[in-house]
């Protein structure tokens, strides 16, 4: 073990947290804990999306009108924007672990209640309160990666760890399309109430808190030491030592903060960004197996089809994550652009299976991949005392868009839009979003971070 030089010869030296991660290679123990950051957010991902893959058989069995589960769709969306914007900030004040922890346990069981739902109105409320508990996990699984991870390579360890969503929605697709036709819609939600419950107690035990957190803050300073310890176990630090963080330790709401020191307007673009890209995906992700059903497709077909919708995200995020580190936003509006085009080729692939498979991994590719990208970003943005608020707002306006989307392409459905109409006009807020990240590209030249 060797001790650190530059505070061998100062007991009371102040070792920065981020500058000595920055300067470590990726360890083991930052790896195990971005695959805990992914298993809660593959689980989250499953819970997301489930509804929109039973929904035609939920429909079908309650004898409901096309179109009619789009306030459910809309009601775990707004409990997702609303434990967003509640526990982003909250997690800034008492830590990132505790709020993933109570998460997980609540969309877990609020899942596994769901199985008791009888009529539209208990869905839509153990919906919104299933949301609840998944908008609390994920900005702090965002932030919590982001917090271990040296500058170098954050935004691709963030959107490695991201891809658990991804994988856990595109799954929900294929185990939809297996236990559907033998079980019926509630397995569904057992298995996806059954999983987050039993997964609690493992993320009590292993999950750490935020070391960045630790430090600003100042507690527990033997708890930081020990962390740094397991990134580098080759380094010691001299008795005395105390750690802490380059970065003011804001007072007030941390949400005034996103709009102090020249950080409105990239604030602001950052939500436009959100709003329109989670708009999109959810409209996509909860209408294409029922669109995918009335062009002929059987419920597992569609169902199978649908979840080409996050498996291109899985792979646009692995492809998409050094891109990202080296040319940030520039690279994310291309992404949105691309997606644009891919939306609109979804409505003009006809009744092909085979075509309208690779419309829908191609726009999964540039939708999920740019969304987790954004998220990746906007956590590299912000500084330790408002990340979790940072990301959490923005996921949280954008969830706003994730409300509407469903409700449109509910409204467009029930009004019998064709499908190039529809798809069409779902391409326009991937066009949006490109924009908006182009200009982010501008105005972060002009904003520098405060954090490294």
């Amino acid at each position: 073990m060797t001790a650190v030089s530059a505070h061998s010869d100062a007991p009371s030296s102040v070792v920065d947290v981020a500058d000595f991660i920055d300067r470590q290679p990726v360890a083991g123990f930052q790896i195990r804990l971005l695959l805990l950051c992914a298993a809660v957010l593959f689980i989250d991902g499953f819970d997301t999306q489930a509804i929109g893959y039973v929904a035609p058989d939920l429909a079908r069995d309650w004898t409901l009108p096309r179109g009619a589960l789009g306030p459910v769709f809309s009601a775990g969306l707004f409990g997702l924007m609303i434990g967003a914007l509640i526990f982003g900030p909250v997690a800034d004040r008492i830590g990132r672990k505790r709020i993933i922890v109570v998460s997980t346990f609540a969309f877990g069981l609020g899942t596994l209640l769901t199985i008791f739902a009888q009529d539209i109105y208990w869905l839509i409320a153990l919906r919104f309160l299933t949301g609840l508990g998944l908008g609390g996990a994920m900005p702090n699984a965002v932030a919590l990666t982001s917090e271990f991870s040296p500058h170098r390579r954050r935004a691709t360890m963030v959107m490695t760890m991201f891809v658990g969503f991804s994988v856990g929605a595109a799954l929900g697709g294929l185990l939809a399309a297996a236990l559907i036709p033998a079980f019926g819609w509630r397995s569904i939600f057992l298995v996806g109430g059954i999983v987050p419950i039993l997964f609690v107690p493992v993320l009590a035990k292993l999950l750490p808190e935020s070391i960045r957190f630790l430090a600003l803050t100042g507690r527990d300073n033997n708890r930081v030491a020990a962390l740094l310890a397991r990134i580098a176990p080759s380094v010691t630090f001299p008795a005395g030592t105390r750690f802490g963080v380059h970065e003011p330790k804001l007072e007030g709401l941390p949400v005034a903060h996103l709009f102090t020191e020249s950080r409105t307007t990239t604030t602001l673009l950052f939500w436009v960004v959100f709003f329109m890209s989670l708009l999109d995906l959810y409209l996509l992700s909860n209408w294409l197996p029922t669109v995918l059903n009335d062009l002929g497709a059987s419920i597992s077909v569609a169902a199978a089809v649908g979840a080409m919708l996050q498996v291109g995200g899985v792979v646009g995020t692995f492809t998409l994550g050094q891109v990202i580190d080296r040319f940030s936003f520039r690279a994310l509006a291309l992404t949105y652009l691309f997606a644009a085009v891919a939306v609109t080729a979804i409505g003009f692939s006809g009744h092909s299976i085979a075509l309208v498979t690779i419309a829908i991994f191609c726009a999964g590719f540039c939708i999920v991949g740019g969304q987790i990208a954004s998220n990746a970003l906007t956590a590299t943005y912000y500084p330790t005392a408002m990340r979790s608020t940072g990301v959490g707002w923005a996921l949280g306006i954008g969830r706003v868009g994730s409300i509407v989307g469903p409700l449109i392409g509910g409204i467009m459905l029930s009004r019998h839009v064709g499908t190039e109409t529809l798809f069409m006009a779902a391409a326009v807020p991937a066009l949006v979003a490109g924009v908006a990240a182009f200009a982010l590209s501008r105005t972060t030249l002009h904003s520098a971070s405060t954090t490294k």
